[in-house]
């Protein structure tokens, strides 16, 4: 097999041709993961390899774990070359935080936070009449974008979870005020894809693009990669709003006509505790998990996150204006 890579000159380069030839030269078939995996690892090199200051967006939550996963793999044995960043709400969940600066601390990463909380105590951003912080992120993600001069964001996006997301290239580019614009996007033919931008603008880059949630979890199970436990059944306090479960907390208080009981339930996507619905769940083991989403008719977007619910376009009218 003859395979052709675009010139470095063009900016543009080529993701699926390589890895057919891998798996011939090696007389084992690649698997769907396998090519995942090699689709991941090679859009962040290449990002990394094109840009001058890309960052990786870290919130411990399963796309973002198994993202800096590829990244590890990406430069093994050297040490990730860019930081994390977390847009923090301030409204998120314990055990995910924990597990976040856990993770940072054993990769020797540079971890840079964003608080959404900073931003509503300086007035900047108001409270919503909601009580929900996931929409207000987009500020202070842009700031942090900004103020670290950061060229490439690396985003745990993926098509399957939401119509807005199933829009949006694998590199995707932002305007001088952090912007996206469905209408003008680049063509991304024969999967060439290109990171060049002007000055101020930057792109976004999205390596689990093409993965499922299905994926996603058969991938943690192939590679025995740690989650926070709150991603498997556990027994926790719950009450019901707008059809979900949501945690009993600081953050998120029942209401008068709400009751509070015990299930046992898990969690399929994390986020700010006061949007972020838990589902009823036995399954304890990612194993079961993975059972359970095969089964699934729901993205875990649509089922949990009340954010999305706002309207009928919530999500693309939220990246627009610059949101992951």
């Amino acid at each position: 097999m003859t395979i052709t890579l675009a010139s470095a000159s063009s900016g543009a380069v080529t993701t699926s041709s390589a890895y057919a030839a891998a798996g011939s030269a090696r007389h084992t078939p690649l698997t769907q993961l396998d090519l995942l995996e090699a689709e991941g690892i090679h859009v962040i090199r290449e990002v990394a390899g094109e840009l001058e200051r890309p960052v990786l967006l870290f919130s411990g939550g399963k796309d973002s774990v198994v993202m800096l996963h590829l990244a590890v793999k990406a430069f093994w044995p050297a040490p990730i070359p860019f930081p994390v960043l977390h847009i923090d709400t301030g409204h998120n969940f314990p055990e995910v935080l924990a597990f976040r600066d856990r993770t940072v601390e054993q990769l020797g990463l540079r971890l840079v936070v964003e608080h959404v909380q900073d931003w509503i105590d300086d007035g900047r951003l108001r409270e919503r009449a909601d009580g929900t912080r996931n929409p207000l992120q987009t500020q202070p993600l842009l700031h942090a974008i900004g103020q670290g001069r950061f060229d490439g964001v690396f985003g745990g996006g993926r098509r399957d979870e939401e119509k807005a997301r199933a829009k949006e290239r694998i590199i995707s580019l932002r305007d001088d005020f952090g912007q996206w614009d469905p209408r003008n996007q680049r063509p991304e033919l024969w999967n060439l894809l290109n990171p060049r931008h002007r000055t101020g603008q930057h792109v976004r880059a999205f390596p689990l693009s093409n993965w499922t949630e299905l994926d996603v979890w058969r991938y943690i199970e192939r590679e025995g990669i740690e989650l926070p436990a709150l991603y498997y059944a556990h027994e926790r306090e719950v009450f019901e709003r707008d059809g979900m479960w949501l945690a009993v907390g600081p953050h998120s208080t029942p209401r008068d006509h709400e009751q509070v009981s015990v299930r046992t339930v898990r969690y399929r996507t994390v986020g700010d505790m006061s949007c972020t619905g838990a589902v009823d769940s036995p399954a304890a083991t990612v194993a079961e998990v993975v059972a359970e989403v095969a089964a699934s008719t729901l993205t875990e977007r649509g089922a949990t996150r009340a954010d999305d619910r706002i309207s009928e376009a919530a999500m693309e009218d939220r990246k627009k204006e610059g949101y992951f």
